[in-house]
Protein backbone atom coordinates (compact mmCIF):
# COMPACT_ATOMS: atom_id res chain seq x y z
CA UNK A 1 0.00 0.00 0.00
CA UNK A 2 1.50 3.55 -1.30
CA UNK A 3 1.31 5.37 2.21
CA UNK A 4 4.10 7.13 3.26
CA UNK A 5 4.20 8.89 6.72
CA UNK A 6 6.39 12.06 7.02
CA UNK A 7 7.66 12.90 10.38
CA UNK A 8 9.85 15.22 12.04
CA UNK A 9 12.47 13.56 13.57
CA UNK A 10 14.32 16.10 15.89
CA UNK A 11 12.11 18.85 17.75
CA UNK A 12 10.49 20.38 15.58
CA UNK A 13 11.50 22.97 12.13
CA UNK A 14 12.79 20.60 10.35
CA UNK A 15 11.43 21.28 7.13
CA UNK A 16 8.51 18.79 7.08
CA UNK A 17 5.91 21.19 4.61
CA UNK A 18 8.97 21.17 2.10
CA UNK A 19 8.74 17.76 1.41
CA UNK A 20 5.23 17.15 1.79
CA UNK A 21 4.94 19.82 -0.68
CA UNK A 22 7.18 18.64 -3.04
CA UNK A 23 5.49 14.90 -2.64
CA UNK A 24 2.11 15.82 -2.32
CA UNK A 25 2.58 16.19 -6.10
CA UNK A 26 2.40 12.64 -6.35
CA UNK A 27 -0.19 11.53 -3.69
CA UNK A 28 -3.79 11.66 -4.21
CA UNK A 29 -4.78 12.34 -0.05
CA UNK A 30 -2.70 14.09 2.73
CA UNK A 31 -3.38 13.86 6.19
CA UNK A 32 -2.25 16.02 8.57
CA UNK A 33 -2.44 13.71 11.63
CA UNK A 34 -1.68 15.41 15.10
CA UNK A 35 -1.02 18.97 16.57
CA UNK A 36 -2.64 22.13 16.37
CA UNK A 37 -1.81 25.84 15.33
CA UNK A 38 1.16 25.59 17.70
CA UNK A 39 3.05 24.28 14.30
CA UNK A 40 3.93 26.00 11.33
CA UNK A 41 5.17 24.78 8.20
CA UNK A 42 6.85 27.51 5.31
CA UNK A 43 6.26 26.09 1.86
CA UNK A 44 7.81 28.05 -0.51
CA UNK A 45 6.30 26.56 -4.13
CA UNK A 46 5.77 28.09 -7.60
CA UNK A 47 2.50 29.87 -5.78
CA UNK A 48 4.60 31.93 -3.58
CA UNK A 49 5.81 31.76 0.05
CA UNK A 50 3.07 30.20 2.60
CA UNK A 51 2.64 29.92 6.33
CA UNK A 52 0.49 27.06 6.93
CA UNK A 53 -0.53 26.20 10.27
CA UNK A 54 -3.48 24.10 10.62
CA UNK A 55 -3.93 23.34 6.98
CA UNK A 56 -1.91 20.29 5.32
CA UNK A 57 0.78 21.05 3.24
CA UNK A 58 -0.61 19.22 -0.13
CA UNK A 59 -3.26 22.23 -0.56
CA UNK A 60 -1.19 23.72 -3.42
CA UNK A 61 -1.91 20.71 -5.52
CA UNK A 62 -5.49 21.14 -6.68
CA UNK A 63 -5.61 17.54 -7.76
CA UNK A 64 -4.88 16.26 -4.29
CA UNK A 65 -7.65 15.70 -1.37
CA UNK A 66 -6.27 17.45 1.97
CA UNK A 67 -7.70 16.11 5.40
CA UNK A 68 -7.23 17.78 8.80
CA UNK A 69 -7.06 14.80 10.61
CA UNK A 70 -9.29 13.39 14.04
CA UNK A 71 -6.05 13.41 15.64
CA UNK A 72 -5.49 17.34 15.27
CA UNK A 73 -7.06 20.13 17.51
CA UNK A 74 -8.31 23.13 15.99
CA UNK A 75 -9.08 26.67 16.63
CA UNK A 76 -11.59 27.77 14.22
CA UNK A 77 -10.81 31.27 14.15
CA UNK A 78 -7.17 30.79 13.03
CA UNK A 79 -8.32 28.15 10.65
CA UNK A 80 -11.13 30.82 9.01
CA UNK A 81 -8.46 33.40 8.99
CA UNK A 82 -5.99 30.74 7.47
CA UNK A 83 -8.59 29.26 5.14
CA UNK A 84 -9.51 33.40 3.56
CA UNK A 85 -6.07 33.70 3.44
CA UNK A 86 -5.15 30.85 0.89
CA UNK A 87 -8.24 31.09 -1.09
CA UNK A 88 -7.38 35.54 -1.31
CA UNK A 89 -3.83 34.29 -3.17
CA UNK A 90 -5.67 31.67 -5.42
CA UNK A 91 -5.35 28.38 -3.52
CA UNK A 92 -7.93 26.04 -4.09
CA UNK A 93 -9.19 24.91 -0.97
CA UNK A 94 -12.93 22.55 -1.96
CA UNK A 95 -11.10 19.59 -1.75
CA UNK A 96 -10.44 20.20 1.81
CA UNK A 97 -12.05 17.74 4.67
CA UNK A 98 -11.65 18.31 8.56
CA UNK A 99 -12.56 15.37 10.48
CA UNK A 100 -15.68 15.37 12.92
CA UNK A 101 -13.46 13.32 15.66
CA UNK A 102 -11.04 16.65 15.32
CA UNK A 103 -11.12 18.02 18.98
CA UNK A 104 -11.94 22.40 19.53
CA UNK A 105 -9.42 25.02 20.81
CA UNK A 106 -11.61 26.71 23.32
CA UNK A 107 -11.17 30.04 24.78
CA UNK A 108 -10.51 28.53 28.35
CA UNK A 109 -7.82 26.15 26.87
CA UNK A 110 -6.08 29.61 25.94
CA UNK A 111 -6.57 31.31 29.39
CA UNK A 112 -5.39 28.38 30.72
CA UNK A 113 -2.31 27.55 28.75
CA UNK A 114 -1.31 30.90 29.35
CA UNK A 115 -1.38 31.05 32.75
CA UNK A 116 -0.55 27.71 33.54
CA UNK A 117 2.77 28.88 31.86
CA UNK A 118 3.33 31.91 34.12
CA UNK A 119 2.64 30.02 37.23
CA UNK A 120 5.44 27.56 36.46
CA UNK A 121 8.05 30.25 36.65
CA UNK A 122 11.30 28.99 36.11
CA UNK A 123 10.70 26.00 35.14
CA UNK A 124 8.74 27.25 31.84
CA UNK A 125 7.96 24.59 29.51
CA UNK A 126 8.32 27.09 26.81
CA UNK A 127 5.07 26.32 25.53
CA UNK A 128 3.31 28.34 22.61
CA UNK A 129 0.58 29.99 24.84
CA UNK A 130 -2.51 28.87 21.94
CA UNK A 131 -4.26 26.60 24.03
CA UNK A 132 -2.91 22.86 22.64
CA UNK A 133 -1.95 21.12 25.77
CA UNK A 134 -5.09 22.07 27.75
CA UNK A 135 -7.51 20.93 24.40
CA UNK A 136 -5.46 17.69 24.62
CA UNK A 137 -6.16 17.18 28.33
CA UNK A 138 -9.73 17.92 28.19
CA UNK A 139 -10.12 15.52 24.90
CA UNK A 140 -8.51 12.76 27.48
CA UNK A 141 -10.83 14.10 30.10
CA UNK A 142 -14.27 13.44 27.91
CA UNK A 143 -14.78 16.57 28.48
CA UNK A 144 -13.59 18.32 25.19
CA UNK A 145 -15.48 19.77 22.00
CA UNK A 146 -15.16 18.28 18.68
CA UNK A 147 -15.51 19.74 15.33
CA UNK A 148 -18.88 17.77 15.04
CA UNK A 149 -20.32 19.23 17.63
CA UNK A 150 -19.67 22.70 16.60
CA UNK A 151 -22.21 22.00 13.35
CA UNK A 152 -24.98 20.08 15.63
CA UNK A 153 -26.68 23.12 17.81
CA UNK A 154 -28.21 20.94 20.77
CA UNK A 155 -25.06 18.80 21.18
CA UNK A 156 -22.36 21.71 21.18
CA UNK A 157 -24.61 23.74 24.02
CA UNK A 158 -25.12 20.34 26.08
CA UNK A 159 -21.44 20.02 25.53
CA UNK A 160 -20.20 23.20 26.18
CA UNK A 161 -22.50 23.87 29.29
CA UNK A 162 -21.14 20.63 30.77
CA UNK A 163 -17.39 22.11 29.63
CA UNK A 164 -17.84 25.29 30.77
CA UNK A 165 -19.23 24.23 34.64
CA UNK A 166 -15.81 22.58 34.82
CA UNK A 167 -13.84 25.25 33.78
CA UNK A 168 -15.72 28.54 35.21
CA UNK A 169 -14.84 26.56 38.67
CA UNK A 170 -11.32 26.48 37.79
CA UNK A 171 -10.77 29.99 36.29
CA UNK A 172 -12.83 31.54 39.29
CA UNK A 173 -11.21 29.38 42.47
CA UNK A 174 -7.91 28.56 40.93
CA UNK A 175 -6.55 31.22 38.35
CA UNK A 176 -8.82 34.36 39.82
CA UNK A 177 -10.12 35.81 36.84
CA UNK A 178 -13.77 36.02 35.87
CA UNK A 179 -16.13 33.04 34.32
CA UNK A 180 -16.65 33.04 30.97
CA UNK A 181 -20.14 33.34 29.46
CA UNK A 182 -22.19 30.16 28.39
CA UNK A 183 -24.55 32.06 25.97
CA UNK A 184 -21.51 34.27 24.54
CA UNK A 185 -19.36 31.19 23.68
CA UNK A 186 -22.09 29.00 22.31
CA UNK A 187 -23.30 31.83 19.61
CA UNK A 188 -19.54 32.22 18.66
CA UNK A 189 -18.58 28.60 18.26
CA UNK A 190 -21.65 28.11 16.20
CA UNK A 191 -21.27 30.25 13.90
CA UNK A 192 -17.63 29.00 13.51
CA UNK A 193 -19.50 25.43 12.92
CA UNK A 194 -21.51 27.64 9.94
CA UNK A 195 -18.38 28.58 8.75
CA UNK A 196 -16.89 25.45 8.12
CA UNK A 197 -20.10 23.10 7.91
CA UNK A 198 -18.79 22.12 3.69
CA UNK A 199 -14.99 21.01 5.18
CA UNK A 200 -16.47 19.02 8.67
CA UNK A 201 -16.99 15.48 8.24
CA UNK A 202 -16.90 12.29 8.61
CA UNK A 203 -13.39 11.28 7.02
CA UNK A 204 -13.54 7.65 7.67
CA UNK A 205 -15.58 6.85 4.30
CA UNK A 206 -13.04 9.40 2.49
CA UNK A 207 -9.52 7.50 3.92
CA UNK A 208 -10.62 4.05 3.68
CA UNK A 209 -11.67 4.59 -0.20
CA UNK A 210 -8.60 5.75 -0.89
CA UNK A 211 -7.22 2.34 0.34
CA UNK A 212 -9.23 0.22 -1.31
CA UNK A 213 -8.35 1.93 -4.49
CA UNK A 214 -4.43 1.73 -3.34
CA UNK A 215 -3.66 5.46 -4.08
CA UNK A 216 -0.86 7.00 -3.06
CA UNK A 217 -1.45 8.96 0.79
CA UNK A 218 0.70 11.23 2.91
CA UNK A 219 0.19 11.09 6.68
CA UNK A 220 2.07 14.78 7.46
CA UNK A 221 3.46 15.18 10.72
CA UNK A 222 3.60 18.58 13.03
CA UNK A 223 6.30 18.98 15.22
CA UNK A 224 9.36 16.74 15.85
CA UNK A 225 9.99 12.79 17.64
CA UNK A 226 11.88 14.63 20.19
CA UNK A 227 8.96 16.57 21.35
CA UNK A 228 6.76 13.10 21.50
CA UNK A 229 4.60 13.08 24.56
CA UNK A 230 5.62 9.68 25.68
CA UNK A 231 9.46 9.41 23.75
CA UNK A 232 10.31 12.78 24.32
CA UNK A 233 12.09 14.97 26.75
CA UNK A 234 9.35 15.43 28.66
CA UNK A 235 8.16 17.50 30.41
CA UNK A 236 9.78 19.58 27.58
CA UNK A 237 7.35 18.31 24.72
CA UNK A 238 4.01 19.18 23.03
CA UNK A 239 0.74 17.37 24.04
CA UNK A 240 0.12 14.69 21.00
CA UNK A 241 2.73 12.00 19.76
CA UNK A 242 3.76 13.92 16.60
CA UNK A 243 5.57 9.93 15.36
CA UNK A 244 4.38 7.11 13.38
CA UNK A 245 2.10 5.73 16.08
CA UNK A 246 0.16 9.05 16.24
CA UNK A 247 0.06 9.30 12.30
CA UNK A 248 -1.79 6.22 12.59
CA UNK A 249 -3.36 7.00 15.36
CA UNK A 250 -4.38 10.63 14.47
CA UNK A 251 -5.27 9.92 10.60
CA UNK A 252 -7.46 6.71 10.89
CA UNK A 253 -5.21 4.84 8.65
CA UNK A 254 -4.30 1.46 10.37
CA UNK A 255 -0.37 1.08 11.00
CA UNK A 256 -0.17 -1.76 8.67
CA UNK A 257 -0.87 0.42 5.46
CA UNK A 258 2.57 2.70 6.05
CA UNK A 259 4.56 1.42 3.73
CA UNK A 260 7.51 3.59 4.55
CA UNK A 261 8.47 6.55 7.04
CA UNK A 262 10.28 9.46 5.92
CA UNK A 263 12.18 11.18 9.07
CA UNK A 264 13.04 15.07 8.26
CA UNK A 265 16.31 15.80 9.58
CA UNK A 266 17.95 19.42 9.45
CA UNK A 267 21.67 18.85 8.68
CA UNK A 268 22.01 20.59 12.19
CA UNK A 269 19.94 21.06 15.00
CA UNK A 270 17.31 23.34 15.99
CA UNK A 271 15.27 23.81 19.20
CA UNK A 272 12.50 26.57 20.02
CA UNK A 273 11.56 27.08 23.50
CA UNK A 274 13.03 25.40 26.71
CA UNK A 275 14.71 22.04 27.16
CA UNK A 276 18.06 19.99 27.07
CA UNK A 277 19.95 20.61 24.02
CA UNK A 278 23.18 18.82 24.20
CA UNK A 279 24.78 20.09 20.74
CA UNK A 280 23.82 23.75 21.15
CA UNK A 281 25.82 26.68 20.46
CA UNK A 282 26.25 30.03 20.59
CA UNK A 283 28.44 32.94 19.13
CA UNK A 284 29.67 32.89 15.26
CA UNK A 285 29.10 29.93 14.70
CA UNK A 286 25.26 29.86 15.97
CA UNK A 287 24.94 32.96 13.93
CA UNK A 288 26.06 31.45 10.47
CA UNK A 289 23.41 28.50 11.37
CA UNK A 290 20.67 31.17 11.77
CA UNK A 291 21.38 32.39 8.97
CA UNK A 292 21.31 35.67 10.48
CA UNK A 293 20.15 38.68 8.45
CA UNK A 294 18.16 36.37 5.31
CA UNK A 295 14.82 36.02 4.82
CA UNK A 296 15.06 32.12 6.27
CA UNK A 297 16.58 32.98 9.73
CA UNK A 298 16.13 30.13 12.08
CA UNK A 299 12.51 31.79 13.70
CA UNK A 300 9.76 30.12 14.38
CA UNK A 301 6.76 29.55 11.90
CA UNK A 302 4.35 29.76 14.74
CA UNK A 303 5.86 31.49 17.73
CA UNK A 304 8.38 34.60 15.79
CA UNK A 305 10.68 33.30 18.30
CA UNK A 306 14.17 32.84 17.73
CA UNK A 307 15.34 29.17 17.51
CA UNK A 308 17.95 27.71 19.78
CA UNK A 309 21.21 25.70 17.11
CA UNK A 310 23.22 23.09 17.09
CA UNK A 311 25.19 20.73 15.46
CA UNK A 312 23.80 17.60 14.28
CA UNK A 313 22.78 15.02 17.23
CA UNK A 314 22.96 11.64 15.80
CA UNK A 315 22.76 10.54 19.26
CA UNK A 316 19.17 11.85 19.47
CA UNK A 317 18.78 11.08 15.81
CA UNK A 318 19.12 7.61 15.87
CA UNK A 319 16.71 7.24 19.28
CA UNK A 320 13.98 8.83 16.76
CA UNK A 321 14.69 6.22 13.52
CA UNK A 322 14.40 3.78 15.77
CA UNK A 323 11.26 3.86 17.77
CA UNK A 324 9.88 5.06 14.83
CA UNK A 325 10.72 2.40 12.07
CA UNK A 326 12.32 5.55 9.79
CA UNK A 327 13.74 4.00 6.89
CA UNK A 328 13.91 6.81 4.76
CA UNK A 329 15.51 10.11 5.60
CA UNK A 330 15.08 13.91 3.88
CA UNK A 331 17.99 15.97 5.09
CA UNK A 332 17.31 19.68 4.88
CA UNK A 333 19.35 23.04 4.59
CA UNK A 334 22.16 21.49 3.68
CA UNK A 335 23.17 24.43 2.23
CA UNK A 336 23.23 26.71 5.10
CA UNK A 337 26.73 24.50 5.96
CA UNK A 338 27.91 25.45 2.08
CA UNK A 339 30.59 28.04 4.35
CA UNK A 340 32.07 26.45 7.11
CA UNK A 341 35.03 25.14 6.94
CA UNK A 342 34.58 22.25 9.40
CA UNK A 343 31.16 20.40 10.84
CA UNK A 344 30.76 18.68 13.59
CA UNK A 345 28.10 15.61 14.26
CA UNK A 346 27.61 14.36 17.93
CA UNK A 347 28.39 10.54 17.67
CA UNK A 348 27.72 10.28 21.51
CA UNK A 349 27.38 11.54 24.88
CA UNK A 350 29.95 11.29 27.68
CA UNK A 351 28.68 11.56 31.45
CA UNK A 352 31.21 11.27 34.03
CA UNK A 353 33.33 8.57 33.03
CA UNK A 354 30.56 6.57 31.08
CA UNK A 355 29.85 6.98 27.02
CA UNK A 356 25.87 7.05 26.34
CA UNK A 357 24.74 5.77 23.16
CA UNK A 358 21.14 6.67 23.89
CA UNK A 359 19.55 10.22 25.31
CA UNK A 360 18.75 9.55 29.28
CA UNK A 361 14.75 9.92 30.35
CA UNK A 362 15.40 12.33 32.76
CA UNK A 363 16.01 15.86 31.00
CA UNK A 364 18.24 16.66 34.16
CA UNK A 365 21.01 14.50 33.18
CA UNK A 366 20.50 14.99 29.33
CA UNK A 367 21.52 19.06 29.85
CA UNK A 368 24.50 17.90 31.67
CA UNK A 369 26.03 15.32 29.04
CA UNK A 370 29.24 16.04 27.13
CA UNK A 371 28.27 15.61 23.52
CA UNK A 372 31.38 13.72 21.73
CA UNK A 373 31.85 14.94 18.41
CA UNK A 374 33.67 13.75 15.23
CA UNK A 375 34.86 16.66 13.43
CA UNK A 376 34.64 16.33 9.02
CA UNK A 377 35.91 19.12 6.56
CA UNK A 378 33.17 21.05 5.06
CA UNK A 379 32.89 21.99 1.29
CA UNK A 380 32.90 26.03 1.26
CA UNK A 381 31.07 25.99 -2.04
CA UNK A 382 27.74 26.80 -2.93
CA UNK A 383 25.31 23.96 -3.10
CA UNK A 384 21.83 26.09 -3.87
CA UNK A 385 22.05 25.70 -7.46
CA UNK A 386 22.89 21.70 -7.88
CA UNK A 387 19.90 19.32 -8.32
CA UNK A 388 21.68 15.91 -8.52
CA UNK A 389 23.29 14.19 -5.78
CA UNK A 390 26.51 13.07 -7.70
CA UNK A 391 26.73 17.21 -8.29
CA UNK A 392 27.25 17.61 -4.87
CA UNK A 393 30.63 18.08 -3.17
CA UNK A 394 32.86 15.50 -2.07
CA UNK A 395 32.56 16.96 1.07
CA UNK A 396 28.75 17.22 1.23
CA UNK A 397 28.18 13.91 0.00
CA UNK A 398 30.11 12.39 2.43
CA UNK A 399 28.82 14.26 5.57
CA UNK A 400 25.53 13.26 4.81
CA UNK A 401 26.24 9.77 3.91
CA UNK A 402 27.70 9.95 7.69
CA UNK A 403 24.27 10.73 9.17
CA UNK A 404 22.50 8.30 7.64
CA UNK A 405 25.05 5.56 8.48
CA UNK A 406 25.02 7.06 12.34
CA UNK A 407 21.18 6.91 12.35
CA UNK A 408 20.75 3.75 10.68
CA UNK A 409 18.53 4.57 7.53
CA UNK A 410 18.55 5.61 4.12
CA UNK A 411 18.99 8.64 2.25
CA UNK A 412 16.06 9.71 -0.35
CA UNK A 413 15.92 13.61 -0.53
CA UNK A 414 18.36 16.58 0.05
CA UNK A 415 17.10 20.42 0.21
CA UNK A 416 19.89 22.67 -0.79
CA UNK A 417 16.94 25.79 -0.12
CA UNK A 418 13.32 26.81 0.25
CA UNK A 419 12.38 26.99 -3.24
CA UNK A 420 10.32 23.80 -4.96
CA UNK A 421 13.08 22.75 -7.49
CA UNK A 422 15.38 22.68 -4.99
CA UNK A 423 14.83 19.24 -3.60
CA UNK A 424 17.36 16.73 -4.61
CA UNK A 425 15.60 13.15 -5.41
CA UNK A 426 18.21 10.20 -4.46
CA UNK A 427 15.63 7.60 -3.79
CA UNK A 428 12.04 7.88 -4.79
CA UNK A 429 9.40 6.89 -2.69
CA UNK A 430 5.94 7.42 -4.22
Amino acid sequence: MPVVAVIGAQWGDEGKGHIVDMLAERARLVIRYGGGNNAGHTVVNRQGTFKLHTVPSGIFDPSTVNIIGNGMVIDPEVLLKELDGLQGRGINTTKLFISDRAHVVMPYHVTQDQIDETLRGAGKIGTTGRGIGPAYADKMARIGIRMGDLVHEETLLSRLRQALEVKNRMLTALYKVPPLSLHEIFLRYLNFGSQLSNYVTDTYPIIQRALDRDLPILLEGAQGALLDIDHGTYPYVTSSPPGVAGAAQGSGVAPGYIAAVIGVFKAYSTRVGEGPFPTEVEGETADTLRQIGTPWAEVGTTTGRLRRVGWFDAVMARYAVRINGIDNVAVTKLDVLDQLPTIKICIGYRRHDTELDHPPTNPAILSKVEPIYEELPGWQSPTTDIRSFDHLPAEARSYVARLCELVGARLSYISVGPGHDQIIEVNRIL
